[in-house]
């Protein structure tokens, strides 16, 4: 039995790889929340809603102490109810199979 995306670990990425392809994008996005939009095939993208604010806020840390145990970083917008999450490697300027990785933990929060 293989593992689920979310029980791997993010693998660094030193650069000198190509980005994901579509068609490589496409089994791995289906393994994560509807929610998450693959945009241009260069980043996945995510928005939350909350009650208030400190609900989002307390959703961003500890997405953020995911993103320091993986050593791989998302960048986030918290507004009022709201936190939203872009994810790619930035190293190759477009998404690899750690940024469906990081994603799927975020699904399990």
């Amino acid at each position: 039995m293989s593992m689920t995306l979310h029980e791997k670990r993010c693998i660094p990425c030193e650069g000198g790889i190509p980005p994901l392809t579509h068609e490589e994008i496409e089994p791995l996005y289906a393994n994560l929340d509807g929610n998450w939009e693959v945009i241009d095939a260069h980043h996945l993208q995510r928005s939350w809603s909350f009650e208030d604010f400190a609900t989002a806020l307390e959703f961003l840390n500890t997405a953020g102490s995911i993103c320091e145990e993986e050593f791989h970083h998302a960048d986030f917008e918290i507004g009022w109810g709201r936190v939203q999450a872009t994810i790619y490697t930035h190293k190759i300027d477009g998404l690899t199979e750690s940024d469906f990785i990081l994603a799927s933990k975020f699904d399990q929060i």
